[in-house]
C-alpha cells in the first residue's frame, strides 16, 4: 500500500521542479525601441486670424405708416353746401385746397351785429373820453391839484374801453367762424376716407374725414443690443445729426421694390416686454416719381441699415463657432484651444466676430465635433485666397504647408 502512495508522490515532486525551472529560466520580452509608433494626430483645417476693418449692416422689418395722420373735425355746424371732386377716398390734395363748403349765412349775419356792437362801442368810448376831458377841466378851474378818480371818470372810461375790445373779439371771432365754413388742410395730404357728403348737416366736433400727409413715411424698426452696437444711430440729443442710410425692400403687386430712406431718430425708451430698441426710418416724398413704385401705409418692408465702421473684425466661416460663441484655435504646440468670442453679424454662411486673439493664430475650420480642448493636431492651413468652404478644406489637405 505504501509503495503505491509513493510512486504517484514521486512523479508529482518531479513536475513541480520541472516548472519552477521553466518560470525561473523564462527569458522576460522587452520592447524594441525602433518598433514602437506615434499614434497618428488627426488632420485639421485651420486659417490664420486677419483682423480687419467692417460696415456691417442690421437688418430689421416693420409696416410703413405716415408721418402725420390726422382726423379733419368741423369747428362750426350747419348744412354741407359744397364739396369738391378731390372728396374721396384715396385722393391726393393739394394744401389750402378747399374741400368742403359749409353754410355760413348765419355767420355773415352774426358778423353784421358784431360789427354793429363795435360801432356802438366806439362812440361810447370817445363819448367817454370827452366826459373825462371835461371833468379833468372842471377840477383845474378848482384850483385843487388833487382829484378824485370817480370825478374824473376813470372807471368809466376804462369799462368803455374794454367794451370796445369785447366787441373787437366778437368782431374777430364772426370773421373766423366764416372761414372755418370752409375746410381745407395745412399741408399736401391724400384721403385715407371720408365720413360726411353734400347736404349733410354736421355740427361742431363732427368728424369730416381722416387723412394723412404725403411728404414723410416713416418706418418702425426693432433692433436688439447687438444690432445697436453695430449701428451709429441717434440715441441721445448730442447723436440728433446722425442720419444712417437704410433701404427698405417690399412686395407691390407681385414685385419687389426699394426705397432708400434715413434713420433720423429712436424711440425715447426701451420696449419692457422684448427689450428692443426701435429706430424710426423716413422716407421723403414717398409718392414722387423718384421712387420707382409709392411707398403706400401699410406696406410690409424688410430693412437694411448701414452700420458704422469696425476695427479688428475677424469674417470667418459660420460652421467655425463652437457652441455659438467660442472658437478652436491652436497654441504653439498646435494643442487645441477654446477661445471665446463676441458675435457681431451673421449673412449668407459667414459670421463676423470679435475675439482676444493676436494675428496669425490658428484657427480650426472643421472635425468640431471630434476634437477637444487638449487635443493635438497636424494643422493644415487654408489659403487666403480661398474662401473657407467645404471645397477650399480639401483643397488644404491636398496642397497645405505644415507647421
Amino acid at each position: 500500500m505504501f509503495k503505491k502512495m509513493l510512486l504517484p508522490a514521486a512523479i508529482l515532486g518531479a513536475g513541480l521542479l520541472l516548472s519552477f525551472a521553466v518560470m525561473s529560466t523564462k527569458v522576460e520580452p522587452t520592447a524594441d525601441p525602433d518598433q514602437l509608433l506615434e499614434p497618428a494626430k488627426p488632420k485639421v483645417a485651420v486659417k490664420r486670424a486677419v483682423k480687419q476693418s467692417a460696415n456691417l449692416s442690421a437688418k430689421s422689418q416693420g409696416s410703413v405708416a405716415a408721418k402725420r395722420e390726422v382726423d379733419i373735425v368741423a369747428q362750426v355746424s350747419g348744412q354741407i353746401v359744397d364739396v369738391s371732386p378731390s372728396f374721396v377716398d384715396g385722393r391726393f390734395v393739394d394744401r389750402g385746397e378747399i374741400l368742403i363748403k359749409i353754410d355760413d349765412r348765419d355767420y355773415r349775419a352774426a358778423l353784421v351785429s358784431a360789427e354793429s356792437r363795435l360801432r356802438q362801442k366806439q362812440r361810447l368810448l370817445a363819448e367817454e373820453k370827452g366826459r373825462s376831458r371835461q371833468a379833468k377841466n372842471e377840477w383845474r378851474d378848482l384850483g385843487n391839484r388833487e382829484a378824485n378818480d370817480l370825478f374824473l371818470r376813470k372807471p368809466q372810461l376804462a369799462e368803455a374801453q374794454a367794451e370796445l375790445e369785447a366787441a373787437e373779439a366778437d368782431v374777430n371771432i364772426a370773421k373766423l367762424n366764416i372761414e372755418r365754413t370752409e375746410i381745407h388742410l395745412p399741408f399736401d395730404a391724400r384721403i385715407k376716407e371720408t365720413l360726411v357728403n353734400l347736404g349733410q348737416f354736421i355740427a361742431v366736433g363732427t368728424r369730416i374725414a381722416s387723412v394723412y400727409d404725403t411728404a414723410t413715411a416713416e418706418v418702425r424698426l426693432p433692433l436688439s443690443d447687438r444690432q445697436m452696437a453695430l449701428l451709429h444711430l441717434p440715441v441721445s440729443s448730442s447723436d440728433i445729426s446722425s442720419r444712417a442710410e437704410v433701404v427698405l425692400s417690399g412686395v407691390i403687386a407681385g414685385q419687389r421694390y426699394q426705397w432708400l430712406g434715413h434713420i433720423t431718430r429712436t424711440e425715447a425708451s426701451v420696449d419692457t416686454r422684448s427689450r428692443m430698441y426701435h429706430a424710426i426710418a423716413e422716407v421723403e416724398q414717398p409718392f414722387s416719381n423718384q421712387h420707382a413704385a409709392p411707398l403706400l401705409p401699410g406696406l410690409f418692408v424688410e430693412a437694411q441699415i448701414s452700420g458704422k465702421k469696425l476695427d479688428g473684425v475677424l469674417v470667418l466661416p459660420k460652421e467655425t463657432l463652437v457652441n455659438r460663441a467660442n472658437l478652436y484655435t491652436l497654441d504653439k504646440n498646435n494643442t487645441v484651444q477654446l477661445s471665446p468670442v463676441s458675435v457681431l453679424s451673421k449673412h449668407n454662411g459667414q459670421v463676423w466676430l470679435r475675439a482676444e486673439l493676436s494675428d496669425d493664430t490658428p484657427i480650426l475650420l472643421e472635425k468640431h465635433a471630434l476634437l477637444s480642448p487638449g487635443t493635438v493636431v497636424e494643422p493644415v492651413f487654408v489659403s487666403e485666397s480661398v474662401a473657407p468652404s467645404e471645397n477650399s478644406v480639401e483643397l488644404a489637405k491636398r496642397t497645405g504647408d505644415k507647421l
